[in-house]
Order: C-alpha cells, then sequence, then structure tokens
C-alpha cells in the first residue's frame, strides 16, 4: 500500500515547482518504466503492482534495492497517476545533469509548448540519432509527466537543456536553418555536414528574436487544403530530410 507520504510525494511531483525543488520527476506505464530500468539513468524508487514487480523481478533487483522497491495495487497506484491507463508502475528519477553537446547537427526548439508534441520531437530527435534538444525559455517542461509518456522511453537517451536561444544562436559558427511559411523549398535544400534545426510553435512560429539568426529558411510545400502541420510532423519531415543528404 502507498502510505499518505509516498501519494503525497507522487502528486507533488506531477507539478512543475516540486520537480523543480525536488530535482526529481516521474516514470509512469510500463514501457517508459522498463525503458527507465533498462537505461544508465539512476532510479530512486519503483511503485508497482506485484504483476510487474514479478515479471521483471531480476532486472529490478539489478537496479534498486528492496527497500526502494513498493509493491501496491494498480487501484493505489491510478489514483497518483497522471495516466487514464496502463498504472501498474510508476518510477521517481533525478533529473539528469548534462552538459551541452556541441554536435555537428542541432535540434533547437522555440516556444514549443505543448507537451505531447515536445515529447514526439524528443521521440523523433531519438529515432533520427540526435542525443539532445535545445529549448528556449517558454517551451514546455521536458519532464512534465505528459513530456515523459509521449516520448515513449526515448527520454533516457536525448537530454533536453534550456538555453536563451538567440544567445546561443548567435554564438554558433554553423548554418541555421528555421521552418518558416514561404521559406526555401525543403526539396531543394541541400543540407550541409553541420547546422542547427530550428522549429517554432504550430501557432506562433518562430520568434523574432530567434529568426533574426537564422541563416535558411526552409518549408514543407504542401499540396493539399490543409493550413498547417502539427510542429512535430513538420520536424520529422525535416529531420528526414537532413538524414537524406547526411545519413
Amino acid at each position: 500500500m502507498l502510505s499518505k507520504n509516498q501519494q503525497k510525494h507522487l502528486r507533488q511531483l506531477g507539478q512543475k515547482k516540486y520537480r523543480k525543488q525536488r530535482q526529481e520527476f516521474l516514470v509512469q506505464g510500463t514501457k517508459n518504466v522498463l525503458e527507465l530500468l533498462q537505461s544508465e539513468h539512476d532510479v530512486l524508487e519503483l511503485f508497482a503492482s506485484d504483476e510487474f514487480c514479478a515479471a521483471h523481478k531480476q532486472l529490478i533487483e539489478s537496479r534498486l534495492s528492496g527497500k526502494d522497491v513498493h509493491s501496491c495495487d494498480e487501484a493505489a497506484l491510478s489514483k497518483v497517476s497522471t495516466l487514464v491507463t496502463n498504472n501498474d508502475a510508476i518510477a521517481v528519477a533525478p533529473m539528469a545533469q548534462v552538459e551541452i553537446e556541441h554536435t555537428p547537427w542541432q535540434i533547437a526548439l522555440d516556444g514549443v509548448s505543448d507537451p505531447g508534441n515536445l515529447g514526439t520531437i524528443i521521440r523523433l530527435a531519438d529515432w533520427y540519432g540526435f542525443k539532445q534538444v535545445l529549448l528556449s525559455a517558454n517551451c514546455a517542461d521536458p519532464y512534465n509527466p505528459k513530456v515523459i509518456s509521449a516520448t515513449m522511453g526515448s527520454f533516457t537517451r536525448v537530454s533536453c537543456h534550456q538555453v536563451d536561444l538567440p544567445a546561443y544562436l548567435q554564438s554558433c559558427d554553423k548554418p541555421v536553418y528555421g521552418a518558416f511559411l514561404g521559406g526555401k523549398n525543403l526539396h531543394h535544400t541541400n543540407f550541409g555536414g553541420q547546422g542547427i534545426l530550428v522549429m517554432g510553435s504550430e501557432s506562433h512560429g518562430i520568434s523574432d528574436a530567434v529568426a533574426a539568426h537564422v541563416s535558411e529558411r526552409i518549408t514543407i510545400v504542401g499540396y493539399g487544403g490543409a493550413e498547417s502541420l502539427n510542429v512535430a510532423i513538420a520536424s520529422g519531415i525535416i529531420l528526414d530530410n537532413i538524414k537524406r543528404c547526411h545519413g
């Protein structure tokens, strides 16, 4: 059973201010918890059903001591989970402290405030081999439970860094590609061996302060009647084209 203090702690980690104070975050659902346990990321505590603990006993014991594993039923977990379903496991993990890697290609997000979109872009970054995502100050919190869930485990392989994006772009000496309506046709863009891809929010696009540092504006040409593309879908299309040039 979950004690009142444990319930309170798990519920509080659903809120950004407590995550920041404790430097901890929630990982929920079978797939994400298993990805965490199988990764090199530290794990502090596990709250899981008897079935989950039995099915993954060896893996759990390799990562956690017995005092940090708490067996409880799904009904109890559902009361503290932010998920509607798949509540057989919740883990608490520490926020990773990782330096920015100045790799040849980087992804930067400007004002992507929807947690589902951010989580999906992190998953796309993982798929295309990008290890980090740079975030402007007004992006969604990368440790938001909805972000973590949407990554489907990719949060263990892709780190996020909040930066002063205009200042960061100004300090870089490589091309900055930004997604705009009316930019150069993506299919006619020959991406070089290095660069930064900047994606803005679907509703507001890339801000003026960030746009001032974009050296090449690109666009995904549409052939139907849709007004715009979801930022995560657009990110996937552009990343695929970058890899087409430099896979």
